[in-house]
């Protein structure tokens, strides 16, 4: 039926999915890999995972990685029960305030915090990228990071005299999802700018990417495409999702949509108003 729709011959689509079929390799513990907001936040996708754990129950103790923070994602999924473990630098949702489901699940202790620094992040997702175990860092020694981050080690130069330096585990995510203006029927995604969503995926065993559109073509083949392309090799299933970042920006394509995020602080700030949020917001297109 895909390949029907999309006009895809035989070799051409095997990372073309739907929605569901794609997000479906992300199931209980999953280490979740997702980008910062004004990179391509797949929000129609996480939307899907709510309503997926609400009905299979499969969608939860996600270890999630935001890199380097996060909005309005972290917090559904934490307020919906889906994760675990948070490993970031930050969660709010900037001009409309704090992030009131993370806000509440630190102060009760629901969730796991691993506090970390936007460089620490981006260097751990490096090293996973490059296959290497860890990776040194400067500029943490005498941070209160090192009293909570017992997985973050000290060591010696060896190569210098008396020369501290901290050592951080690889960061491997199971799956990195995300959103992206286009992709080709050959799966490769068309990133622009937004380099950082390459050191994502590099880094993840799986990637899942949701996009605006398919391109009619082979992207490769355009000399100005080319170049902020995130080849198909690196991508194991891409879901057409129109709108797919919304309420947040797509980069250079939709602004955020600032009434609805408004609508959501004020609401998530209870239990009862977010449960009412998701109602009419993420639960109401599965009865659809």
């Amino acid at each position: 039926m895909i390949a029907a729709v999309l006009g895809l011959s035989a070799g051409e689509f095997a990372v073309i999915s739907t929605l569901d079929e794609a997000i479906s390799q992300i199931g209980v513990g999953c280490l979740l890999a997702v980008p910062r907001e004004q990179a391509g936040v797949a929000m129609e996708a996480t939307r899907a995972l709510i309503r997926r754990q609400r009905t299979h129950h499969n969608v939860k103790n996600l270890h999630v990685v935001a890199l380097p923070a996060s909005t309005l994602q972290a917090d559904l999924l934490i307020g919906a029960g889906c994760v675990a473990t948070l490993e970031t630098s930050a969660v709010s949702l900037g001009e409309h305030g704090p992030a009131p489901r993370f806000t509440a699940a630190m102060t009760q202790a629901a969730i796991r915090m691993k506090d970390a620094t936007c460089p620490a992040l981006y260097a751990a997702l490096e090293a996973g990228e490059k296959g290497n175990p860890f990776t040194p860092l400067r500029g943490l020694i005498g941070s209160d990071l090192m009293k909570i981050r017992d997985d973050w080690r000290v060591i010696d130069n060896p190569f210098g005299n008396d020369d501290p330096i901290v050592l951080l585990p690889a960061i491997r995510p199971d799956v990195a999802l995300f959103h992206a203006p286009m992709a080709d029927r050959h799966g490769n995604v068309w990133i622009g700018r937004q380099r950082d969503l390459s050191t994502l995926a590099h880094a993840s065993r799986k990637t899942i990417v949701t996009v605006e559109k398919i391109h009619d073509g082979n992207l490769l083949d355009d000399p100005v495409l080319a170049a902020g392309l995130l080849p198909g090799f690196y991508v194991d299933a891409v879901a057409v999702v129109e709108n797919g970042a919304w309420p947040l920006s797509l980069p250079d394509h939709y602004p955020a949509d600032d009434a609805h995020l408004a609508e959501y602080a004020r609401l998530a700030k209870t239990a009862e108003g977010f449960a009412r949020y998701l109602d009419e917001y993420v639960y109401e297109k599965q009865a659809a």
